[in-house]
């Protein structure tokens, strides 16, 4: 079926249900960022691949709205004539639908798909015009979706105390104490990573995040309920789990909600499902923050010496990969999809490589000007000579995740690339360099990654920086660097640090490296509390891209000293024709 006609036949379906439209959201009952095969209903529908996007298709009109992330690509891959893009937070789908719904129009939404924040905005915006959002089940996109792919029924298994570093009863006693400090009786789990990190489990049921689909409730008194496909658990992962967890069919959720009666019952309607929250209805309901998320974010001693082992290990990677890219440039024959290949070799020689922590974004030429580009082998570009190359992509290892972002230059770059490279490569440094008081958000700190582009007229249209979870979510919360996050930056969270510059249909930069924060010893008579960033990632920055004479003595040294740290710790692993070049590629500056 071509796009048009499942759009004609979801309409179709539409007037059965006598509804005027539906809202169809990329994500699945979990919200989560990476979805399996079955889930992906907006793909299905509109040929939209990116990680976020929201679609609403009426009888007579289609919308889609993305993020700056996809501007550019929701042009390229859904048919503007059926659906027209919006900018997510420019013309959002509320004020859509106050400008397109008219009275006595239904709406039709999946529950399970809608968190609750979702659900009450979207209400709203149509009780304005006299129309009505309406919970539908089964999917009516999911009744006409014929070769629709089955749920995964992969296995669980275990995150064991070495990489975890805290067992499942610690984690449930600091879970139980929040809630009594709350004074809730009880929290319901609907985030896939909150559930991994609590129970120590991972997943293997959608690409790249070793997340657990399932629900959990945890209560005041330290006990939890986890609802899940039992053939999903191996004996060790029972064994595991029954110590500290009753294991319940993912059909019983419904009645454990209901049976929690007029308890006092946490959620966290920014995530969880509207369903979650309508079946709770007799429950006296608290809105907050998913209590797992900080104590999930701030990494213990055993995940950050597993996070440097990983960034120390994925740098070997790297580090051969842009030794080996260096010299087979330049003959050609290589495509942005052979080379994604041929790094995700590079890491599976480790021996310790489990995923990808993401679908490798490799942008040539033009290609790189789209920040979250998603490279396809039936239609990607050469990389040619004089053009710049990006290659943003990570691993996802038993005792940490990767993310890294590198610029090259295929041949000789000109003045402009240098300019722009450079000041992207200030902003980064400045932002490693920083310490800053406890206290501080990402949204204080985000200026410091743009004032270079900013002195130039330039900016970029992406936070700077975003959490990454211990062999769990390449893409983590509460912080995040960028202009308006709100949330204090705390010791053991690790943030990315990526600046970029993005010229439509020329050439892209960024540069990312992984940071851990940390409390900074380096500062005498200091009157107040300081943190600091550690970099994580061990890799070269492309030398023939930098423009020294933007560069001040101060951002010199770090990057000179930079260099000679990476020369150090990976060089100890490279040999013969490896290790010549990488001691090239952290020749000092100064």
């Amino acid at each position: 079926m071509t796009h048009k006609s499942r759009a004609a036949s979801l309409r179709q379906t539409l007037k059965k249900l006598k509804l005027t439209g539906l809202i169809v959201p990329r994500q699945d009952e979990f919200q989560g960022e990476y979805v399996a095969a079955y889930a992906e209903r907006l793909r299905w529908l509109t040929g939209f691949a990116g990680s976020w996007g929201m679609a609403i298709l009426t009888l007579n009109k289609g919308a889609i709205f993305v993020d700056g992330r996809y501007t550019i690509q929701v042009r390229q891959q859904v048919d503007t004539k059926l659906f027209t893009p919006h900018h997510l937070i420019d013309d959002p789908p509320a004020t859509w639908i106050t400008s397109n719904l008219k009275k006595g129009d239904v709406l039709g939404f999946d529950p399970w798909l809608l968190t609750a924040d979702q659900a009450e905005r979207f209400a709203a915006a149509c009780a304005k015009m006299g129309a009505k959002l309406v919970p539908v089940t089964p999917n009516p996109i999911d009744t006409i979706w014929e070769d629709q792919p089955k749920r995964p029924t992969a296995s669980l298994s275990v995150q064991p105390l070495q990489f975890a570093g805290q067992s499942v009863a610690d984690k449930l006693t600091v879970i139980s104490k929040l809630l009594g400090k709350a004074g809730v009786d009880a929290t319901v789990l609907t985030q896939p990573d909150s559930v991994a990190w609590v129970f120590n489990i991972r997943g293997h049921d959608v690409p790249y995040t070793p997340v657990v689909l399932a629900y959990a409730i945890l209560r005041k008194k330290g006990k939890a309920e986890l609802f899940i496909d039992k053939a999903k658990l191996p004996e060790d992962v029972q064994s595991h789990l029954k110590k500290s967890v009753t294991i319940k069919k993912p059909a019983e959720l419904e009645s454990a909600l209901k049976a929690l009666g007029k308890s006092v019952v946490q959620i966290d309607s920014n995530w969880a499902p509207a369903k979650i929250k309508s079946t709770l209805a007799k429950a006296k309901i608290i809105n907050a923050t998913d209590l797992c998320i900080l104590p999930k974010a701030k990494k213990n001693k055993t995940e950050q010496e597993g996070a440097r082992a990983a960034h120390r290990r994925d740098g070997v990677a790297m580090s051969r990969f842009l030794c080996w890219l260096e010299a087979a440039a330049p003959k050609g024959g290589l495509t942005e999809w052979s080379v994604a290949e041929k790094l995700e070799q590079f890491r599976k020689d480790t021996g310790m490589l489990l995923d990808l922590s993401f679908d490798s974004i490799a942008g040539a030429g033009p290609n790189a000007a789209i920040p979250h580009y998603h490279v396809n082998p039936d239609d990607c570009l050469p990389l040619k000579i004089n053009e710049i190359f990006l290659i943003d992509s990570g691993g996802q290892y038993q005792d940490g995740t990767t993310d890294i972002t590198r610029t090259i230059i295929v041949g000789e770059p000109t003045a402009e690339m240098k300019d722009r490279f450079t000041r992207v490569l200030k902003g980064m440094i400045d932002v490693s360099r920083i310490r800053f008081p406890k206290g501080t958000c990402g949204s204080q700190i985000d200026a410091l990654a743009r004032q270079s582009l900013w002195a130039a007229g330039l900016d970029y249209d992406h936070g700077t920086g975003h959490g990454v979870g211990s062999y769990l979510s390449v893409h983590e919360g509460p912080a995040r660097i960028n202009k308006s996050d709100r949330t204090p930056l705390e010791p053991g969270m690790i943030l990315s640090n990526e600046p970029g510059f993005y010229q439509q249909n020329n050439f892209g930069i960024r540069i990312e490296n992984l940071l851990l924060i940390h409390e900074a010893q380096d500062i005498a008579g200091g009157e107040r509390p300081m943190l600091g960033f550690e970099t994580l990632t061990l890799c070269p920055i492309e030398r023939r891209l930098i423009d020294t004479k933007l560069l001040t003595r101060d951002e010199l040294h770090w990057l000179d000293t930079y260099h000679a740290r990476v020369l150090k710790e990976v060089g100890d692993h490279l040999s013969g024709a490896e290790l010549d070049w990488l001691q090239k590629a952290c020749t000092p500056f100064s």
